[in-house]
């Protein structure tokens, strides 16, 4: 179960969200590609401001006219995706407990810390955030970074409970995707009353994504997250709202913090996370996160819970897709 720390949860497919103002995914991509065109130097990323706009964060004037003569906002900041990136490599020392991630906004570096980082370790975390001389950080978490099981639609093996993330195909083949922390526990696969499948693939740590067969032909499979349909799959943007479910909390709303986050769980490693403020708690992990009807990421673990507010980190659903060659519906 999610403890009072940080946790990674594991939980089902996650009901639909209520309709959002947000700026559309051709607009994201669109300041994307833009960012990634001008270089780690002379860029540190994008958000999405509070008016919904996609702002283009840049090094240089030159930069910012290229952005605005595409009718663009652009924003000139003192440090590039390069350096932050290098700053939060000589950050990170390992601890067990720590995540680690670039918040474009604020044009820093952000350490979170969870309840178990004390004494020396917290101390020289605390140091290194004070040398960066504004570059970085840190926040506390309420709560210790670990993983859990459970979710929206409640899948089962063993005595473990998660949720089941995204139902995906390769032709007419059906498969489900959800945390690898969950897949790792079980190759069989249930609802609690009858198998749905058998696993076919695991990530985790370093990942946290596993796939799942369909072998009960005697189901039906939809490829909606409750009401919600969902048509693709793509990164979101810092400032973006989104909404996961799970099992047990059901469905919640929030911001993208981060991305490419690097979580230190004591089970494991994971990087290349996004880190949002939607809340979650044990039962949740595996769980789907999503805008509209755009696949962005499965439910990993994270910090607090749903009565106090809390941090939570979610696996990006493009890199499975990828690799098992699979597709939304």
């Amino acid at each position: 179960m999610l403890s009072a720390t940080a946790t990674t949860l594991v939980a089902g497919a996650l009901f639909a969200a209520p309709a959002q103002a947000a700026p559309t995914p051709l607009a994201l991509d669109a300041a994307n590609v833009l960012a990634d065109s001008f270089g780690a130097d002379r860029s540190a990323g994008t958000y999405v401001d509070s008016s919904g706009a996609t702002v283009v964060t840049v090094t240089d004037s030159a930069a910012a006219a290229a952005v605005k003569a595409r009718g663009g906002k652009a924003r000139l900041v003192e440090r590039s995706a390069a350096e932050l990136s290098s700053l939060q490599a000589s950050l990170d020392k390992g601890v067990v407990g720590t995540a680690f991630s670039v918040d474009p906004v604020a044009n820093q570096v952000v350490v979170d810390v969870d309840t178990t980082v004390k004494g020396a370790k917290l101390a020289a975390l605390e140091n290194a955030v004070a040398a960066s001389k504004g570059a970085a950080r840190l926040e506390r978490l309420p709560g210790k970074l670990s993983k859990t099981i459970s979710g929206g639609d409640a899948i089962y093996t063993g005595g473990a409970r998660c949720s089941l993330g995204f139902n995906v195909r390769s032709g007419s083949t059906y498969y489900f995707l959800t945390a690898g922390h969950c897949t790792n526990i079980g190759s069989t696969w249930t609802n609690g009353s009858q198998t749905l499948g058998t696993r076919a693939g695991t990530s985790f740590p370093g990942n946290d994504y596993g796939i799942v067969r369909y072998t009960n032909t005697s189901i039906t499979i939809s490829g909606a997250v409750g009401s919600q349909d969902i048509t693709s799959a793509r990164t979101p943007s810092v400032g973006e709202r989104v909404t996961r479910r799970g099992s047990t909390t059901g469905t919640r709303s929030g911001s993208v913090l981060g991305l490419n986050s690097t979580v230190r769980y004591a089970e494991g490693t994971v990087s290349g996370l996004i880190r949002t403020n939607v809340c979650a708690q044990p039962g949740d992990s595996g769980g789907p996160l999503y805008a509209g009807t755009s696949a962005l990421g499965l439910t990993s673990g994270g910090s607090g819970n749903c009565t106090t507010g809390g941090t939570t980190y979610f696996q990006p659903v493009t890199e499975p897709l990828g690799v098992y060659g699979v597709q939304v519906f």
